[in-house]
């Protein structure tokens, strides 16, 4: 079990619905992570921005962004993980990949569809809150609008981190910022976001706000607004450990199970 965790937040631009030129841009943007970290994180939609264009930007989980993901994983010797547009028995999924360096692929697909852009039309809804363990970390990834559901995020399997991609737009950005502080205090966990910057296909404007919580709620970083960016991140196991075992609030979590 690793003590500490490295995480590379990369806040970005996104070019819109050319998974290609994206695959290029982060491919640079990883490369240059000169520190040795254990995850690389990208924003939601990392291929393509947020778009109800899902035909023209889907893969299959053998497609070439699939297989870069790992290849890089393997080469940074570091996870990585962001959200795509993935094709799948005829459906489409806001998909959570997390490449490990290992070849072992884990996914999780967007549970809460934006309703407000018309997501629910178009990307078929995840049902399965999943846990990985890499690393002795216990890493719980979501999506998005997600944030904004903390019953689903709520810390039942003792995880460590909870790490959100985002196409979270400018205007409702104090959300954001008060959503994601709000999930590390009451989770008692890390709590990550990596947002976009730029504006994209449809004029939605992103100013990042990328950010990592601290289980107190402490804002641990300092990623600019509105730039390209990428900060590094040192998780600590005993920062967790000493605060929940001397507050033990997760004790009194309320007991119930959530049907989906």
């Amino acid at each position: 079990m690793q003590e500490a965790l490295k995480i590379a937040l990369i806040q970005s631009d996104l070019v819109w619905e050319n998974p290609e030129q994206n695959q290029q841009n982060f491919t640079k943007k990883i490369n240059a992570v000169a520190e040795k970290v254990d995850i690389i994180v990208l924003p939601e939609m990392f291929t393509s921005g947020f778009t109800m264009n899902a035909k023209a930007v889907a893969e299959t989980m053998e497609g070439t962004t699939v297989s870069w993901m790992l290849d890089l994983a393997k080469t940074k010797q570091a996870a990585i993980a962001g959200s795509m547009v993935v094709i799948e028995n005829d459906n489409y999924y806001n998909r959570f990949l997390f490449a490990e360096p290992s070849g072992k692929l884990f996914y999780y697909d967007k549970r809460h569809t934006f309703t407000l852009a018309g997501e629910h039309k178009v990307y078929k809804a995840g049902n399965k809150k999943i846990i990985i363990d890499y690393r002795g970390w216990k890493i719980c990834p979501l999506i998005c609008y997600d944030l904004r559901f903390p019953v689903w995020a709520r810390n039942t399997e003792d995880y460590d981190v909870l790490l959100y991609v985002a196409n979270w737009p400018k205007p409702r950005i104090n959300a954001w910022d008060t959503l994601l502080k709000a999930r590390a205090i009451e989770n008692m966990s890390y709590c990550i976001g990596v947002n976009r910057i730029g504006v994209d296909g449809v004029n939605a404007e992103y100013n990042g706000s990328s950010a990592c919580y601290d289980v107190l709620g402490k804002k641990i970083t300092n990623m600019p607004l509105n730039q390209d960016a990428v900060e590094i991140v040192a998780l600590s196991k005993n920062h967790i450990r000493k605060y929940r075992n001397a507050l033990k609030f997760l004790d009194d979590r309320d007991a119930f199970n959530l049907l989906t």
